[in-house]
């Protein structure tokens, strides 16, 4: 499962709303894939519905999907959300990365 912060929610609600999206219906889609400076990357967009494979779970009032081969990486992640000086942005917190790079958009296992 992904954990989902309070200023995460707040965002995600913010940008999903602004782009059309139906925070009650549609989803947050997480993802992982081959890249960056550490080898697996972080993905996050939104989508309207869930493929026959996809994960579907929620968590503060945020729907998420995740496709089962990226769930296996991601299990017990925080999505966060800096906004702050450094304007990180979106923040993956993941347990399972032994390592990731300055900028913490990408990690390895």
């Amino acid at each position: 499962m992904i954990k989902v912060s309070d200023t995460a929610k707040s965002k995600v609600m913010a940008l999903m709303t602004e782009e059309g999206f139906d925070t009650g219906r549609d989803y947050v889609r997480v993802g992982v894939k081959s890249g960056g400076c550490s080898g697996l990357s972080y993905e996050l967009k939104f989508d309207r519905q869930a493929s026959e494979t996809d994960k579907v779970f929620e968590d503060n009032a945020i729907r998420i999907i995740v496709d089962k081969k990226s769930f296996l990486y991601l299990v017990g992640t925080v999505l966060e959300y800096s906004g702050g000086l450094n304007g990180k942005g979106f923040v993956f917190n993941n347990p399972n990365a032994q390592r990731t790079c300055g900028c913490g958009e990408s990690f390895s296992l």
